[in-house]
């Protein structure tokens, strides 16, 4: 299993790079390459993208080595075969630029492409690790400022931790409570 503390620098780089395709953020410090840098916001890399992909209960983790490297050879075609000069000194995939990224990401995904199941995974767990904080627990994220939770106004729990919506979520109530539910919203 590759974890993200077993993956070397290109290794994780390209796959940053993919993840920040997904869910764009901003760039970390001035010269980092994996983050494109095309939104002013942090993105799936600050939100724990590769700490997700690293989570043995994702199925992926044996994975990432062959796809960073698949996804770097790809990223080297795509480029000969548009016409694109790509920076020797980074992983081909991080050299190219965010319109290019997203393009061959789309490429990766189409209907069709016999390669397909893996981008989707990358794809789905890079936007996982924004949007639910599916690799921390949700208060202890919310209670660190995760970017993806707040961005989407996740509501807070209350002082005990737990979620109750006394305001209902679609502005009025749906159902009346069950006579049975206890006060933690439990069935009896």
């Amino acid at each position: 299993m590759a974890t993200p503390d077993m993956l070397d620098d290109v290794q994780t780089m390209t796959l940053e790079a993919f993840a920040d395709t997904i869910v764009p953020g901003a760039k970390r410090f001035p010269t980092d390459h994996a983050i494109a840098g095309v939104c002013d916001d942090p993105g799936a890399v600050e939100a724990g993208a590769m700490e997700l992909l690293g989570d043995p209960a994702t199925g992926v983790t044996a994975g990432l080595v062959p796809l960073s490297g698949m996804l770097n050879q790809r990223a080297a075609d795509y480029a000969e075969r548009v016409g694109l000069t790509l920076d020797p000194e980074l992983p081909a995939f991080v050299a190219l630029d965010y319109d290019h990224r997203a393009a061959l990401v789309l490429e990766l995904t189409a209907w069709g492409n016999p390669e397909r199941d893996g981008w989707v995974l990358l794809t789905m767990f890079s936007n996982m690790a924004y949007d639910s904080a599916a690799h921390r627990h949700t208060a202890e994220a919310i209670a660190e400022g995760h970017p993806g939770l707040l961005a989407m106004g996740f509501a807070e729990p209350e002082a005990d931790g737990l979620w109750r919506f006394a305001d209902f979520s679609y502005g009025r109530e749906l159902a009346k409570r069950h006579p049975n539910t206890t006060e933690s919203g439990s069935p009896e």
